[in-house]
């Protein structure tokens, strides 16, 4: 996905907090990359080190659009969900495609192909620069 990144906390020389902005949303996620990318657009590939609960942290999505934004401490994600046949969910934001652990409840066979939400804590999100 295509971001343009600016620097919002900087931790340690190598960690910040960034806010990207991208065609489907904007916000406040960890860099994983080089400080010198910030102020400028890059290309970035999505982490998210948290599960997806079936009806606790993702659910059917009230609308068939991307999304990405932030409701409080929470990053939200709208896109069409793909299961794996290993148990795993790909969600494809806008182009992107955030892969997900899925924890039980997990999602229901009927959920494949279809737009959902899932809402994740801002410290389980990273981004990380990728060159295409």
């Amino acid at each position: 996905m295509l971001v343009k990144v600016g620097v919002v906390q900087q931790g340690s020389s190598t960690h910040a907090s960034v806010r990207v902005h991208s065609a489907v949303g904007a916000a406040v996620v960890l860099w994983r990359g080089a400080l010198d990318a910030t102020g400028r657009e890059q290309h970035v590939e999505w982490t998210v080190d948290e599960e997806i609960f079936w009806a606790r942290n993702a659910g059917p999505a009230a609308s068939a659009t991307p999304e990405l934004r932030e409701d409080g401490d929470r990053i939200v994600f709208r896109g069409r969900l793909s299961l794996t046949e290993d148990g795993a969910a790909v969600l494809d934001v806008g182009g992107a495609l955030v892969l997900f652990d899925v924890a039980e409840p997990s999602p229901p066979d009927d959920a494949d192909g279809s737009w959902i939400e899932v809402q994740v804590g801002r410290e389980s999100v990273s981004v990380w620069p990728s060159e295409l």
